[in-house]
């Protein structure tokens, strides 16, 4: 699958219970559809993964904006500019440095299935929500 410019999708630990809860929070206050979604584990997700050069033991969120891929911090950021307000307001968290943030993700990541559990298998969107899916 190759991506163009335009397009905004967002890959995603699909039996992960917390990055779940991200994605439903990034719909629920994506009111204009813009980002557009694909668990890691599917074959969009493995073949996007391929196209942009992301290792595979890469634990992360991952965004793709204009063509190009960002990970850990930056790409939840990245991905809360195009939230509505009030939650656009976290884009503001990009005043800490990088060499900060990703630490923290990376801590975060390491640690999400033990504090907040992991699924069998991957989210199955609802009807309503299912055209913002890749797969």
């Amino acid at each position: 699958m190759t991506t163009g410019a335009g397009n905004l999708i967002v890959l995603f630990d699909g039996v992960c219970n917390y990055c779940n809860a991200m994605v439903n929070f990034a719909i629920r206050n994506d009111s204009n559809g813009r980002l557009k979604f694909s668990p890691l584990q599917s074959a969009t997700g493995t073949a996007l993964r391929k196209q942009y050069a992301i290792p595979e033991e890469t634990d992360s969120l991952v965004f793709i904006e204009n063509g190009k891929a960002y990970t850990y911090a930056d790409a939840a950021l990245r991905i809360a500019a195009y939230l509505d307000w009030p939650a656009k307001s976290l884009f503001a968290l990009r005043i800490f440095p990088s060499f900060i943030s990703n630490p923290l993700y990376k801590w975060i990541a390491k640690n999400r299935y033990k504090w907040f559990g992991k699924k069998d298998a991957c989210m199955l969107p609802t009807p309503a929500v299912k055209r913002r899916f890749l797969d």
